[in-house]
C-alpha cells in the first residue's frame, strides 16, 4: 500500500509527522475542554469512560509517534499512515457513544481525509477514504444517543446547528494552518531535490572536465619530453655554446619547458593521476606564500599586494586542486586589474579566510546571482566562466564556502572560507 520513501523525502515526512503530533495534542486539549463544558455547565450526561479511553489512546499514539520520530529513520510513512488510521478509529469510537451521525462533529472525518491526501501516497490516501466511509457506516448502526436534559430537548436542532458551526470553524482553521505548513514542507523538499539534481549535474560536468584535462595533459607530455631532449642536444653542440645570446635563449627555453611540465603535473594531480610526485606536507603560511611568490616571480607580477594576518601556523597537506582554483581567482583578478591585486589571509576561528580583491569593473548582478554555475563570464570567451565554477565546487568538496561581491570603492572581491581540518596534517597539529 505504501512504497518505501526515497531518502530525499524522509525529512519532509518527519516534518509532517511532527506537525501531526502538534495537531493531535490540540485535539486532546480540545476534547477534554469539550467534555468539561458539555458535562459541566450544559449538564449533558456523557459516557466518560469510553471518551476518556479514546483520549488516552490519542495520547499513547502521540508518545509512540514521538519515540519513532526520534529513534528511527526508516518506515516513517508506515508510521504516519498507521497513526492516521488510529485517529479515525478513535474518532469513530467517540462519536459512537455521543450520538453517531447525529453528532455535528462527524464532519471531522473530512479533516482526516484531507490530511491523508496531503501527506500520504495516493494508495494510502484512498485507504483513508475507505476507512472513513467504513467508519460512517459503522456509526449508522445502533449508536448511543445523547441524553439531553429536559430543558434542552426542545433546542436539539439549535444545538446541532451550533455544533456544526463550531465544527466548520475548527476544520477551516486547522486545514489552513496545516495546508500552509505542508505546502512549505513540500516547497523545501522540492528545493532540496532541485539542489541535489544541480549538484549531480555539476559533479558530472567536473568529471568530464577532469577527463578532458587529464587526456590533454597526457598528450602534452610527449612533445614536452621531446623539447627537453632537443634543448639538451642543442646545449651539447659546441658551435651553439659559442653564441652567448643563443645560450641565454636556451636557458629560457629550458625554464619554459620545465614550467609546462609543472603545469601538466598539477593538472594530472588534480585529476587524481599524479606523475609520481607525492603529496607534500607543508604549512598554511608556506602554502599561501608559495602561491603568491609564484605570481610575483615566475609570472613577473609586481603589483600583487599580500597581507598575512593568519596568526599561528598550521601543518597542512598541499592540495593541488586548491592551489589551482586559488590561482584561477588571482588570474581573473589580474586580467581585469593588472595595475593592482590585493590578497589577504586571515584566520576566523578554525578556518582560513582568504580574500582576493581587484580594481576592475566588478561582477555583474547576473554573475553574483549565479555564483558557482558554469559558463557565466563577463569576458565573452567561448567556454569561459569556469574559474568560479571550479572554485565553488572544490570548496564544497572541502567543506568550505565562497562569497563574491563588489567593493564600494570599485572592483570585485572574492572571499574563500576553508575549514582547517579539511587539509590539516595530521588533524589538530600546529607548528
Amino acid at each position: 500500500m505504501i512504497a518505501t520513501p526515497a531518502p530525499q523525502i524522509t525529512d519532509a515526512v518527519r516534518r509532517n509527522m511532527a506537525l501531526l503530533i502538534q495537531l493531535r495534542w490540540l485535539a486532546v486539549g480540545g476534547q477534554l475542554l469539550t467534555i468539561l463544558v458539555v458535562h459541566g455547565p450544559m449538564d449533558i450526561e456523557l459516557p466518560l469512560a469510553p471518551l476518556l479511553a479514546a483520549i488516552s489512546l490519542l495520547v499513547f499514539i502521540n508518545l509512540a509517534t514521538l519515540y519513532i520520530l526520534r529513534r528511527h529513520t526508516a518506515g516513517l510513512e508506515y508510521a504516519l499512515f498507521t497513526a492516521l488510521m488510529f485517529d479515525i478509529a478513535a474518532l469513530t469510537w467517540q462519536l459512537h457513544f455521543t450520538g453517531g451521525l447525529a453528532n455535528p462533529f462527524a464532519a471531522l472525518f473530512l479533516l482526516q481525509v484531507v490530511i491523508g491526501a496531503m501527506v500520504l501516497r495516493p494508495a494510502a490516501s484512498w485507504a483513508m477514504v475507505a476507512a472513513s466511509l467504513g467508519a460512517l457506516a459503522v456509526l449508522a448502526i445502533d449508536p448511543v444517543p445523547l441524553a439531553l436534559p429536559p430543558e434542552l430537548q426542545d433546542e436539539e436542532f439549535s444545538l446541532y446547528l451550533q455544533g456544526s458551526f463550531v465544527c466548520f470553524g475548527l476544520i477551516a482553521v486547522l486545514l489552513v494552518a496545516f495546508v500552509t505548513r505542508i505546502a512549505r514542507n513540500l516547497r523545501e523538499r522540492d528545493a532540496a531535490l532541485a539542489a541535489i539534481r544541480q549538484r549531480a549535474a555539476e559533479e558530472d560536468h567536473i568529471v568530464r572536465m577532469g577527463l578532458l584535462a587529464s587526456g590533454a595533459a597526457h598528450e602534452l607530455g610527449t612533445p614536452l619530453a621531446t623539447l627537453s631532449v632537443l634543448v639538451n642536444d642543442f646545449r651539447a653542440m659546441p658551435e651553439l655554446n659559442a653564441v652567448t645570446d643563443l645560450s641565454a635563449d636556451l636557458d629560457d627555453m629550458e625554464n619554459a619547458v620545465q614550467r609546462c611540465k609543472t603545469i601538466v603535473s598539477g593538472i594530472l594531480m588534480s585529476a587524481g593521476e599524479a606523475r609520481g610526485e607525492a603529496t607534500e606536507r607543508t604549512t598554511m603560511r608556506a602554502f599561501l606564500r608559495d602561491i603568491v611568490d609564484e605570481w610575483r616571480v615566475t609570472r613577473g607580477l609586481d603589483t600583487l599586494e599580500y597581507h598575512d594576518r593568519f596568526g599561528q601556523d598550521v601543518a597542512i597537506v598541499s592540495d593541488p586542486a586548491l592551489r589551482q582554483v586559488i590561482g584561477n581567482v588571482i588570474d581573473n583578478a589580474v586580467e581585469v586589474s593588472p595595475q593592482w591585486v590585493g590578497i589577504r589571509a586571515a584566520r576566523e576561528g578554525e578556518a582560513l579566510q582568504l580574500t582576493v580583491t581587484d580594481r576592475g569593473p566588478g561582477f555583474t548582478q547576473d554573475i553574483l546571482d549565479g555564483l558557482g554555475k558554469p559558463y557565466r563570464s563577463t569576458k565573452g570567451k567561448p567556454g569561459g566562466g569556469l574559474g568560479l565554477f571550479l572554485l565553488v565546487n572544490v570548496m564544497r568538496k572541502l567543506g568550505g564556502e565562497v562569497r563574491a561581491g563588489n567593493r564600494e570603492q570599485g572592483g570585485a572581491e572574492v572571499t574563500i572560507w576553508l575549514p582547517l581540518d579539511a587539509i590539516a596534517y595530521p588533524a589538530g597539529e600546529r607548528t
